[in-house]
C-alpha cells in the first residue's frame, strides 16, 4: 500500500513540467537544476554503491580507484583528486560526488571544476537518519526520486524484521561488546554512529557507552585503561576489518593485556567487514545479520 501511494505521486511528478531542484551537501553547498543530473562521477564507493543501487548505471562515468562493490563499478573509468583538472574536464561530468575529507584534501580542484560549470557536492552521513536523507537526496538529483523512497522502505522493513527477532532476546541475556573501530588507537565508536547501530539492532550491547567522537567524526578514543576497567564485562570483542582497520584475530588476542579480557579467554573475538557496518548503503542490513549470526551462533545452528 504504501508503495503504491508512492507510485502516485512520482507519477504525477514525472507528468508534471519540469521543476528546479535544489540540494545541499555536508559542507553547505547548494546546488540547483533543472533537469536530473546524467553524467556522473562518484570519488567514494559508497556513492557508488547507491547510485547502482538507484539503477543508475549509464549515469555513472567514473568511479574512485578503490571500488569493491558492485562488480559493474571495476568497470568504469576510474578517477583520483590527484589527476588534475584536465582529466575530469576531458570526460564532461554534469555532477561530481565527493566526501568531506575529498572536499578539504583538494579544495583548489573542486573550485575550478566549479568554475567550468561543473556541480561538485560532498555528502558523509553519520547517523541512520542523515543516510536515509542522503539516499532521498541522491535520488533527488538523479531523478529517481520513487526508487530512493523504495530504497528507504526497503531499509525500514528490513529493520523490522530485525527488530522482530530481537523479540527472543530479553536485552538482559545479550551479550555486552566491545566493537573496536582502529586497533593502533585502541578505538572505538561514538554513540549514534552506524556500526552502533547495527550492534545494537544484531542485539548486542555497547559497553563503551563512554566513548566520545574525536573531532566530529565516528571515531572514539578509547584507550587501554578504560578498555581494562571493563574486561570482565566483555562478551564479546568485535573489531572492524578492512582499509581503515587491518586487523587480525591474533593481533587483537596478543595485544598488551589482552589475556585479561572476558572475550579473549572464551574465544569470543570476532572480525567484520567495515563495508558492512560503517558504509551509508543498503549493506548495513547485512551487517547486522552478520553480526547477529556472531553474537548469537546457537540459535543460529538450531534453525532449519
Amino acid at each position: 500500500m504504501i508503495r503504491y501511494f508512492i507510485s502516485c505521486i512520482c507519477l504525477v511528478l514525472l507528468s508534471s513540467p519540469a521543476m528546479a531542484g535544489t540540494a545541499t551537501d555536508s559542507s553547505g553547498h547548494t546546488s540547483t537544476f533543472t533537469t536530473p543530473f546524467s553524467r556522473i562521477i562518484s570519488l567514494y564507493a559508497a556513492h557508488t554503491e547507491n547510485l547502482f543501487y538507484l539503477g543508475l548505471n549509464n549515469e555513472i562515468i567514473g568511479v574512485s580507484r578503490t571500488e569493491d562493490y558492485p562488480a559493474q563499478a571495476l568497470e568504469k573509468t576510474t578517477f583520483n583528486a590527484r589527476d588534475g583538472v584536465e582529466k575530469f574536464l576531458k570526460a564532461e561530468p554534469d555532477l561530481v560526488l565527493i566526501r568531506p575529507m575529498l572536499e578539504r584534501g583538494y579544495p583548489a580542484l573542486w573550485r575550478a571544476l566549479r568554475r567550468h560549470g561543473i556541480t561538485v557536492l560532498s555528502f558523509q552521513p553519520n547517523t541512520i537518519d542523515e543516510m536515509l536523507t542522503y539516499w532521498r537526496t541522491l535520488g533527488h538529483l538523479t531523478g529517481r526520486d520513487m526508487q530512493a523512497e523504495y530504497m528507504v522502505e526497503d531499509f525500514k522493513e528490513g529493520l523490522v524484521l530485525a527488530e522482530k527477532r530481537l523479540d527472543n532476546f530479553p536485552e538482559n541475556e545479550r551479550p555486552s561488546v566491545f566493537f573496536e573501530s582502529i586497533h593502533s588507537r585502541l578505538s572505538t565508536f561514538s554513540p549514534g554512529s552506524m556500526p552502533l547501530f547495527v550492534l545494537e539492532k544484531a542485539g548486542g550491547i555497547n559497553v563503551a557507552k563512554d566513548a566520545r567522537p574525536k573531532r566530529g567524526t565516528n571515531i572514539a578514543a578509547y584507550g587501554l585503561e578504560r578498555l581494562l576497567a571493563k574486561a570482565r564485562q566483555i562478551d564479546v570483542y568485535l573489531a572492524q576489518y578492512g582499509p581503515m582497520n587491518q586487523v587480525s584475530i591474533d593481533r587483537i588476542k596478543n595485544g598488551p593485556a589482552a589475556s585479561r579480557i572476558k572475550a579473549v579467554l572464551n574465544n569470543g573475538v570476532f572480525l567484520v567487514d567495515e563495508h558492512l557496518v560503517a558504509r551509508p548503503t543498503m549493506r548495513l542490513l547485512q551487517g547486522i545479520e552478520t553480526v547477529h549470526q556472531l553474537l548469537h551462533p546457537i540459535n543460529h545452528t538450531a534453525t532449519p
